[in-house]
């Protein structure tokens, strides 16, 4: 049951990631139709939700065999790495459609939402990790 709450919520992050990317990405599109909103959530970013939510599964499993990630010997860091990306992105996209507020330059130009989000997003990582994350025993 662990594995499959794990494999969701992987493919939940990746689908949010995609789907602000996206938004953001079109809503500096001429188009008028991109800007409307549902309770300040954007329409456009509901419809490509859904359909990155069918596509996450694939694109995880992508990057996998892109990294070599069953092949490798030692398969926790690269697991560690991609969960705090996926977590890290998944912030600063959200941010960037829901909240461009926060965006301001702080910290001698670096936007503090950064830096919050890569701290969360190392947190979110332990956590993670402390509840999915079962080691390989090794027979010798």
């Amino acid at each position: 049951m662990k594995l499959r709450i794990s494999t969701w919520l992987q493919n939940l992050g990746i689908a949010c990631s995609i789907a602000s990317l996206l938004t953001l990405f079109f809503r500096l599109s001429e188009f008028s139709w991109m800007l409307r909103t549902v309770y300040h959530i954007p329409v456009f970013f509901v419809s490509i939700f859904l359909v990155s939510i069918v596509i996450a599964d694939d694109v995880r499993n992508l990057f996998k065999k892109l990294f070599w990630y069953e092949k490798r010997k030692v398969q926790r860091p690269i697991w560690q790495v991609g969960i705090g990306f996926i977590f890290f992105l998944a912030q600063i996209s959200t941010v960037m459609v829901f909240g461009q507020e926060l965006t301001q330059p702080q910290l001698g130009g670096m936007p503090l939402f950064l830096v919050f989000a890569f701290m969360n997003a190392f947190i979110l990582t332990v956590i993670y990790e402390e509840i999915f994350y079962r080691p390989v025993k090794i027979k010798a």
